[in-house]
């Protein structure tokens, strides 16, 4: 893949300006760069979906998967089973390979050259997609990946978010497409289909490249890396992985400081003595000639100037609630829940939390953690069993698919407050990186790091003691990972959460946890937390 002279404006924000870069058919590309940057929009690029103002992007023809950050089905009613088979279009490649059989029995000479050759190129396309293997290759996959078989018949509008990401990767795979492109593939994953994915791509024939937040998954998978440069507009290519990217960008920074610093230096001596000159008598040639010859220099130098890369701002947030929960903030008794047609996910599940606990939900994909949350939020209701609150009790929660905002209103609308001046509400909004003109964007336009950074936002608004959370660190990049992991360790209330960042969970200090389907609360612990996450007896 190749990029040339790339030009990209979005009015007066320039993105790419002549920004080039050259990725080897094999390689394992990671996209890295601030929030802004350009790395989505360089892959809706690839993908044709966005034009260039100017410059040239060459695939060479190759076939392109593409996992989108956020899964979103257009054929919801479809079953599982009928969205994988649609990776590979084997079914319309032979209807069209059948009518070329047809129209071959009545054309003439000249008319038979052409479908011979229409023939050829789709013969061709199904030999690619191994067509006589293919099912065999999609049932190993499924096996490999821990996709059990009553998973097949289901609608994808009842996949949880966690079952969406399984899919949507095995559907990915199972395409044989030549370059993949992933946008935060790990959001939602489970660490034993995260370790399986790892795995395959690092083994995969064609060439990937991801975006992602997830240094641990970067590091093992690329072997290049790929910095959209904010500052510059510009792409570099750098070998090695992440860690060793890091390393070499702060080395050039250094150097680069170091020749801004000695540029600066040359400018003030330069400008000191075109000061010097102007102000000197007229009768005193040699200075003014001198003056004029630095001047022109002087000109030289500044349009030569190196820009420094600026110090992005970052997330700034301090979760304080308005009131003291009761000493059992939330208490469910005897639950039992299932989905219509399903087994039950749970059946007289019984557990109480204590004031200003940290409470982990673990469990794969599927047992009905995100589930269980909406059962509390009283968003789903079970079919028998009850959740108890403390009259004390203040609810903040956080939905791991963003769904809690409001699409069609602005970011300004989503985070509306009682008893904020619009000078506190903007200053706000500033620490969750939103000013300007950009707190009147309509929540639809808008990335998941953003929707992310305005569901937290309101999340601190609400002031609650017991905080309710499912995946909050999903669509955030490390840096504001720790800070709001900071924020929820020193938070003077309770939380209630579903996740599967290790070192977040770690961060905040978990009191107990509850183990799904089985029901089972236990106290604390990283091995027993590994177990349940990572399960590596699974890849022998």
């Amino acid at each position: 893949m190749r990029g040339q002279n790339l030009h990209l404006s979005f009015g007066n924000e320039i993105i790419f300006d002549d920004a080039e870069f050259f990725i080897n058919d094999t390689d394992k590309t990671g996209i890295v760069g601030v929030n802004g940057a350009g790395k989505t929009t360089l892959f809706k690029v690839i993908l044709g979906k966005q034009e260039l103002d100017g410059g040239k992007l060459t695939t060479s023809d190759k076939r392109i998967g593409y996992l989108p950050q956020v899964i979103d089905f257009e054929d919801k009613q479809k079953t599982v089973w009928d969205y994988l088979l649609s990776a590979r279009p084997i079914k319309e490649l032979e209807e069209k390979l059948n009518e070329v059989y047809e129209a071959l029995t009545s054309a003439n000479e000249e008319e038979q050259k052409v479908l011979l050759r229409k023939m050829g190129n789709l013969q061709a396309r199904l030999d690619a997609l191994d067509i006589y293997n293919a099912e065999n290759v999609l049932l190993e996959l499924l096996a490999d990946m821990k996709i059990d078989d009553n998973l097949l018949d289901m609608k994808l509008e009842n996949l949880s978010g966690g079952q969406k990401s399984k899919i949507a990767f095995a559907h990915l795979l199972y395409s044989n497409a030549d370059i993949l492109l992933l946008d935060e593939p790990t959001n939602h994953l489970d660490a034993m289909t995260k370790e399986y994915i790892t795995k395959y791509l690092k083994n995969y024939k064609g060439s990937v490249l991801i975006i992602s937040h997830d240094i641990e998954f970067l590091n093992e998978i690329v072997n290049k890396i790929l910095f959209v440069n904010k500052v510059t507009h510009k792409i570099t290519v750098y070998d090695g992985n992440y860690t060793k990217f890091k390393h070499q960008y702060a080395q050039e920074q250094l150097l680069k400081e170091l020749r801004i610093t000695q540029q600066e230096r040359e400018i003030k001596k330069l400008s000191e003595l075109v000061q010097k000159a102007k102000q000197a008598s007229r009768t005193n040639h040699n200075l003014k000639r001198l003056g004029q010859e630095r001047e022109l220099k002087l000109e030289k130098a500044i349009a030569n100037l190196e820009k420094r890369d600026k110090d992005y701002r970052h997330v700034k947030i301090k979760l304080e609630p308005k009131s003291q929960g009761g000493k059992v903030p939330v208490e469910v008794k005897n639950l039992t829940f299932g989905y219509p047609g399903k087994l039950n996910l749970y059946e007289n599940l019984s557990f109480a939390i204590t004031n200003n606990e940290r409470f982990l939900i673990v469990g794969e994909n599927g047992v009905g953690k995100s589930t269980l949350l909406k059962l509390i939020m009283n968003i789903l209701s079970p079919k028998s069993g009850e959740i108890q609150f403390s009259q004390k009790t203040d609810i903040g929660y956080y939905a791991q698919e963003l769904e809690l905002l409001d699409e069609n209103k602005n970011i300004i609308e989503n985070t509306e407050a009682n008893g904020l001046s619009d000078i506190q509400h903007r200053s706000l909004l500033g620490n969750f990186l939103f000013s300007g003109d950009t707190v009147f964007k309509k929540v639809a336009l808008l990335s998941p790091g953003e929707k992310a950074r305005i569901s937290l936002c309101k999340l601190l608004l609400e002031r609650a003691n017991l905080l309710i959370l499912d995946e909050p660190t999903n669509h955030l990049d490390p840096d504001t990972q720790a800070i709001i992991g900071e924020n929820f360790r020193d938070y003077e209330g309770t939380i209630l959460l579903v996740s599967h960042n290790v070192d977040f969970v770690e961060q905040i200090g978990i009191n107990r946890m509850l183990i799904l389907p089985e029901g089972k609360i236990v106290d604390y612990s990283r091995e027993l937390l590994s177990y349940y996450y990572i399960l590596n007896t699974d890849f022998i």
